[in-house]
This record gives structure tokens, C-alpha cells and sequence, in this order.
């Protein structure tokens, strides 16, 4: 494997907060001292002024393809769109996921990891997968598959009125037992009552994460007067992390603007990418980020939603910095000139005169996707 010298990029550091512009090394797949790397035998990579970050993690993407209606391909929404690491969010439940396992981790460039839906049948047999109490993994269950694969990160169950039909919050009383046995977190989608977050909240500890955070819909995290609700940010003061999962009913600019207008919680990034939103309102993971800075975040902000803050919260080793000695996953990208209107999940819509774009993806140390320019 050849080593790699990344020159004249514009440096994202997620564990710090300045630009700057410097060498990026990278020695046998893994961050180093650029001063370590022989020069002469290195590949250089001139990036022209392009920014570059740690691997983008998009912690909410449905990838089961073929296997569920909602499943894409893995490597499409991935490192073609400069992301390195991609969650699947439940979409396999125990009973599938050799089969997810075999077909979508070991056959794509990008890495796969996945939360476990709390359905054992997860979203094979459709999308009320929480109204039958018979199809919950049970804690023998849990503990055996989660002993035996490290690409699991978590547990997600979706806590829609659609989806738990009358089992209210027992899907999560349950999934909770579990998580704190073998001491995993919580993925919990929010969406239409009930259940209603005043009785979902209160079970989530530090460190579980709400997905579809900043949805518009009524009952959400903000009340009339547009505050947190108490028990929003009792969770948020825990140390339970919001999440945007934008999808294709669960992001609102209203309601992130909200939210950012007066309050400082940090929270995630990601798509909810599936087959049918990704030639839609999502698009993809940086057409996501491009919102946030439409909305006014920093581009340093966005990038460390996509890279520390899911490196933590799913106590990743590996991913989401440049800490010499971990892989040496990169995504580079520019900000490009061009006008646009993005829209939010409740098709509400906005202008933006930029756009974040991929440009070379990099995966331990080797380019898995390069950006064709016009002269190529």
C-alpha cells in the first residue's frame, strides 16, 4: 500500500474548530505525521483548495437493498457522495440480518455498520413491525448476535402511532431492558402520537439518540410557544442526543431554526436516505449539511455533526477524527457556485446560491471514488 500526502486542502479538524490549511498524512492506511512519510516515495494528492475532513458518518440510512422496499444501494449513497461510514437504521432485524450481513456489509466500499431493529423480523415483512409484542428480540437473542458482530452499534425502534399500533410504549420498555443489559444505545424514531415524547422521553438515558428530532408535525419537541418541552430537554441535559434523520416526512426548517435560535445542544446529521427520497427532498448527505448551513451553522459545526458527534455517541475507535494511528478515512469536498432551492420534509422551500460538493473519497488510505472533472 502506498503512502499518501493530502496537499494544499483546506483542513476540517472536528477536534478543532480553526481552518487551516496544511498535509494531511497517511501511512499503511492510518493518520500520521505528515513528517513521517518519506516524500519521494509517497503519492502526492494535490487537492487544490478543497476542504478536507475526517470520513463522513451518516448515522440513519435504510441499505437493506432488495431486501426491504426502502433499500439502496449501499456504495450510492455512501462513498460516491464523499461518506466513508454508513449506519443502516433497522431496517434488518435478527432474523435477517446473516443474510443483511453476507449481501450489504462485506460486498460494499463503504462500511456498513447497523442498529438492530427491536423487531426480529425488522422492515423484511413491511412497516408495522412494533403491533405484534410476539416479534420482539428477546434478551437471549440480543445478547448472541450482538456478541458476535462488531458492526452492530445499537438497537432502533420506531415509536410512530403507524408503526406500534396499540402497544404504546412497551416496544421501548422492552428495547430498554436489553440496551442496558449488554450496555448499547437506543435508536428511537419520534414521529406522529401516539406514543406522545412526554412518556418516551423520561426512558431515554445518556447516550441513546432521537432520530426525526426537528420533524414539523404537532407534538413534536417544541410546544406552542416554540420552547423545548420540559421533558426535551430533561433528555437533552441527560446526555441523550438529538438527531436530524431528514427522510421524507421529518425535517423542518422552521423547527430547527427554532431550536437553534435558543438553544446551544449539539445534535447529528443524517439522511434517512431510502429509494424513495433520495432522488427527492434528501438527495444526499451533503445536500443535507448544505441546509444547516443555510440555516445559518458553521461549516465546522456541520462537519463535526457528521463525524466527532456520531464517533461518540457510538463509541467508534476508528472514525471521525484525524487522531494520528486511527483509519485513514477522508472525504473532500468543495463549496461550490450555484444556484439552487432545497426543500425541507414539509416541502417548504429555500435558496441557496451554494452547494457542498464530493470530490474524492478515500477509505483506508486507498481512493475508492474520485469526482470526473470535464477534462476527464
Amino acid at each position: 500500500m502506498k503512502n499518501q500526502l493530502l496537499i494544499n486542502g483546506v483542513i476540517i479538524d472536528p477536534d478543532h474548530p480553526e481552518q487551516k490549511n496544511g498535509v494531511i498524512g497517511i501511512q499503511e492506511g492510518r493518520f500520521v505525521d505528515p513528517l513521517q512519510i518519506n516524500t519521494d516515495l509517497a503519492e502526492i494528492i494535490d487537492l487544490k483548495g478543497a476542504f478536507v475532513a475526517p470520513g463522513f458518518i451518516d448515522i440513519h440510512v435504510h441499505v437493506f437493498e432488495n431486501h426491504t422496499i426502502l433499500g439502496v444501494n449501499a456504495d450510492e449513497v455512501g462513498i460516491t457522495q464523499g461518506v466513508t461510514t454508513i449506519v443502516d437504521a433497522g431496517s434488518s432485524g435478527v432474523d435477517d440480518f446473516s443474510t443483511f450481513r453476507e449481501n450489504i456489509i462485506n460486498k460494499n466500499e463503504t462500511e456498513v455498520l447497523a442498529f438492530l431493529n427491536i423487531s426480529r423480523k425488522g422492515l423484511v415483512e413491511g412497516v408495522h413491525e412494533l403491533e405484534n409484542p410476539d416479534d420482539l428480540m428477546s434478551m437471549y437473542e440480543a445478547t448472541q448476535i450482538f456478541s458476535d458482530n462488531p458492526s452492530l452499534v445499537g438497537i432502533k425502534l420506531r415509536l410512530s402511532r403507524s408503526v406500534v399500533g396499540k402497544q404504546g410504549i412497551l416496544p421501548l420498555l422492552h428495547a430498554r431492558e436489553i440496551a442496558d443489559q449488554i450496555n448499547i444505545p437506543l435508536m428511537v424514531h419520534i414521529g406522529n402520537p401516539p406514543p406522545y415524547l412526554p412518556d418516551v422521553f423520561p426512558i431515554l438515558k445518556k447516550g441513546d439518540i432521537v432520530t426525526h428530532a426537528f420533524h414539523g408535525k404537532k407534538y413534536g419537541i417544541l410546544d406552542e410557544n416554540e420552547d423545548l418541552i420540559q421533558e426535551a430537554k430533561d433528555a437533552l441535559d441527560r446526555g441523550v442526543l438529538f438527531d436530524i434523520g431528514h427522510g421524507s416526512a421529518s425535517f423542518s426548517y422552521n423547527t430547527l431554526e427554532k431550536f437553534k435560535e435558543r438553544y446551544p445542544y449539539t445534535f447529528t446529521t443524517s439522511t434517512d436516505i431510502h429509494i424513495q427520497n433520495i432522488n427527492d427532498s434528501v438527495g444526499s448527505l451533503m445536500v443535507t449539511m448544505t441546509k444547516l448551513l443555510q440555516l445559518g451553522y458553521t461549516l465546522h459545526d456541520v462537519v463535526k455533526s457528521v463525524t466527532a458527534l456520531p464517533k461518540n455517541v457510538l463509541n467508534l475507535k476508528d472514525q471521525g477524527s484525524f487522531t494520528f494511528g486511527t483509519r485513514g478515512d477522508v472525504s473532500i469536498f468543495r463549496i461550490i457556485q450555484q444556484e439552487a432551492i432545497l426543500k425541507d420534509a414539509e416541502g417548504y422551500a429555500k435558496k441557496t446560491s451554494q452547494l457542498m460538493d464530493p470530490e474524492i473519497t478515500i477509505r483506508n488510505g486507498k481512493i475508492v471514488w474520485k469526482k470526473l472533472s470535464t477534462n476527464e
